[in-house]
C-alpha cells in the first residue's frame, strides 16, 4: 500500500510540475524561471546567408475580419482606443512605446516590432523552417509578447540587432526586454549566439528571476 501511495503521489506531483523546456514538445505549456529558460537555449553560430524579408509573409488577416496583424496589435495595445472605420482603417488613439518610454498619438508614427527580428530569427533557426512556419512566426498573435507597437524611431534604431548590440533606450525596460527576448526564443526553439547569450546573462543577473510561462510553437 505504501508503495502504491508513493507512486500515486509521484504521479500527482508530475502533473503539478511544469514540463521542463528541455523535455517539452510543441503545444506544451511550460513555466520556468527566465534564467533557466536562457540556460536551455542552444548556443550556436549564426549566419544570415539566404535571408530575405519576403520569406516571412506578414501582416496577413488570419481571421478574415478585415484587420491585418499590424492593426490587430494596434487595437490590442492602444492606451486610448482608435476609431475604426471601413474594413479596418484606424485613426486617432494613443499608444505607449516602452522602448523609449514615450506616448504616441495616432498610429502613423508607430511600427509593429517583431520582438526577435525576422533576420535574427533566420540566423537562429528559421532558415530551416517551412514557409508556413515563417508566416506563423511573422504573424504570431497567439502570444501577446511576440509583437509590440513601438515608435518607428526606436524600431528602426533596433533594426535586426540582438541584445549584445542593442537594448531599448529606456533603461527601466531592460529586464522586461531581456525576459521577453528569452521567452520568444524559447517559444520558437531558436538558438542564441555566444555574444547574445553573454549579454542576456549579464542583464538578467541584475533582474528578478521571473518565471515565464509560454506555449511552445516548435
Amino acid at each position: 500500500m505504501r508503495i502504491r501511495a508513493a507512486a500515486t503521489l509521484a504521479a500527482l506531483a508530475a502533473l503539478l510540475i511544469p514540463t521542463p523546456a528541455a523535455h517539452a514538445a510543441p503545444g506544451d505549456e511550460i513555466t520556468v524561471p527566465v534564467r533557466d529558460a536562457l540556460a536551455t537555449l542552444t548556443v550556436a553560430d549564426e549566419s544570415r546567408t539566404g535571408y530575405d524579408r519576403d520569406l516571412f509573409r506578414h501582416w496577413i488577416d488570419a481571421d478574415r475580419d478585415g484587420c491585418s496583424t499590424r492593426n490587430e496589435v494596434l487595437l490590442d495595445e492602444a492606451v486610448t482606443a482608435p476609431d475604426r472605420t471601413g474594413r479596418c482603417t484606424l485613426t486617432g488613439g494613443r499608444w505607449y512605446s516602452p522602448y523609449d518610454d514615450t506616448y504616441v498619438d495616432g498610429p502613423r508614427a508607430l511600427d509593429i516590432d517583431h520582438y526577435v527580428p525576422l533576420a535574427e530569427t533566420w540566423r537562429s533557426g528559421a532558415s530551416g523552417w517551412t514557409a508556413k512556419e515563417r508566416e506563423a512566426y511573422a504573424n504570431d498573435l497567439d502570444d501577446s509578447r511576440a509583437l509590440i507597437a513601438v515608435t518607428a524611431a526606436s524600431n528602426r534604431s533596433k533594426s535586426d540587432q540582438d541584445p549584445s548590440t542593442w537594448m531599448p533606450p529606456a533603461a527601466g525596460y531592460h529586464c522586461e526586454y531581456a525576459t521577453t527576448w528569452v521567452t520568444i526564443k524559447t517559444r520558437w526553439g531558436l538558438t542564441v549566439d555566444r555574444a547574445e547569450a553573454a549579454a542576456l546573462t549579464s542583464t538578467l543577473n541584475e533582474c528578478p528571476n521571473t518565471p515565464v510561462t509560454v506555449e511552445l510553437a516548435r
